[in-house]
């Protein structure tokens, strides 16, 4: 395993480096002050993302781009180190249309769609002219066994008829979404992992409701506002099921894989931001005759930082590098890439909320404030932990998959004879 960039990636990252310096961050001021006040998506996005596919940047966390789809074809390896720079602002990803849900759908997509289907709901995605969602959680049930997913989709001649509700829906808010991947019951007499079908729901369809608009821990997600959703009688035709019936957890197993990397790849990014920001913070600082940044407990807090940023980082990107062997579509066969993934899945959120928390302490006051992203960041490394599959349930994936030693404790070679 080699993690070096190739110089082709080397020259991509310094290529989005500079264009993420000289026109995305000087209007980061601009955006926040934009959606202090308004909702809709800010004036300027629009020009940012035509200059930044013209520099072809565009749709860069998309290995699997067919020869006619825009876009710069990457592999996910490829991809690790744009990410960390987009992840530097939350809103930064959606200049190189490189956001969630959109992305992990567009694969889903990719590997799971008709032609029929790609023309009509890839095809808009790839050229930013509309945005997704994925509808899967559910207030009334433990949505960390997915299985318990209960919305109905029941078959009525050429139709589906949907019924059920959906919440924390990544996307599902936003003014421009037009559809919705949703996850429900085709078969409850099928094995468990064969109950369940996906199908693509215009937003527009009688019966989809859009409940409310939920926040997370009082932080508002901008860029894919998050939504609850209620379906009552939906009809959809069958045309529009994704994939087989029953083949729900294959089709969410292909997008969930590149959007558990893509989350931890963002998110090293941002805890490169936190830890520049505690070491200015810290040395403009004085307190008790000195600066913040001579204390030996905030060296060891950025050093610590750094250690598991580093650490985190590596984990991502053997993650990233087995992906790339198999594909999105053979991810959900590989024992060694769902272990991965569910080690990264654990690793990076709590790294992000240790280092959040570190550099809240270190900013006192103003770093709760919508003056920094650092409460923002907080929050979101919190969601991840339950988001995407919360901790327990990756750990309980990561013991099993743990090989037992064949030899006992009496008989280990390992250790002294035990004297009779």
């Amino acid at each position: 395993m080699d993690f070096d960039l190739s110089p082709g990636a080397e020259q991509w990252r310094n290529k989005l480096q500079t264009f993420f310096d000289a026109e995305v961050l000087p209007r980061h001021r601009a955006w926040v002050e934009h959606f202090a006040n308004r909702s809709e998506a800010p004036p300027f996005m629009g020009d940012l993302q035509q200059k930044a596919r013209a520099a072809g940047l565009w749709n860069l966390g998309l290995p699997e781009l067919a020869g006619d789809e825009p876009g710069t074809r990457l592999s996910n390896l490829d991809y690790a180190p744009l990410a960390e720079i987009m992840g530097r602002l939350f809103w930064a990803p959606e200049v190189f249309n490189c956001q969630a849900p959109d992305v992990p759908n567009m694969i889903a997509l990719q590997n799971c769609a008709t032609p029929d289907q790609k023309a009509r709901w890839l095809r808009p995605l790839l050229e930013a002219k509309t945005r997704s969602a994925f509808g899967m959680t559910e207030p009334d049930v433990a949505s960390s066994d997915a299985t318990n997913i209960a919305t109905k989709m029941v078959r009525d001649g050429d139709d589906y008829v949907l019924n059920g509700r959906k919440w924390f829906i990544t996307g599902a808010a936003h003014p421009n979404c037009t559809f919705l991947i949703v996850m429900g019951v085709t078969d409850a007499d099928a094995d468990r992992t064969r109950r369940h079908s996906c199908i693509i729901v215009p937003m527009q369809t009688p019966g989809v409701r859009l409940v409310r608009r939920l926040r997370w821990m009082g932080c508002e997600d901008h860029t894919a506002p998050i939504g609850e959703l209620a379906f009552d009688n939906v009809r959809v035709p069958a045309s529009n099921l994704l994939g087989e019936e029953g083949e729900g957890f294959k089709v969410a197993q292909v997008r969930l894989g590149p959007a558990r990397i893509h989350h931890c790849m963002r998110s090293i990014g941002l805890c490169e931001l936190l830890i520049e920001l505690m070491m200015v913070r810290a040395s403009e600082r004085s307190a008790f005759g000195r600066t913040v940044i001579q204390y030996d407990t905030v060296q060891r807090w950025i050093a610590e930082s750094r250690v598991e940023l580093e650490q985190a980082r590596l984990l991502a990107c053997r993650c990233a590098w087995r992906l790339d062997q198999t594909g999105h579509h053979g991810a959900s066969s590989s024992i060694k890439n769902w272990r991965d993934v569910s080690l990264i899945k654990v690793a990076v959120p709590a790294m992000l909320q240790r280092i959040a928390d570190r550099a809240l302490q270190v900013f006192g006051a103003m770093g709760g404030s919508d003056d920094t992203p650092i409460h923002q960041a907080l929050a979101w490394g919190r969601l991840l932990r339950i988001g995407d599959g919360p901790d327990e349930v990756h750990l309980r994936q990561i013991f099993r998959m743990e090989p037992m030693p064949a030899w006992s404790i009496a008989n280990s070679p390992y250790l002294a004879v035990h004297p009779s």
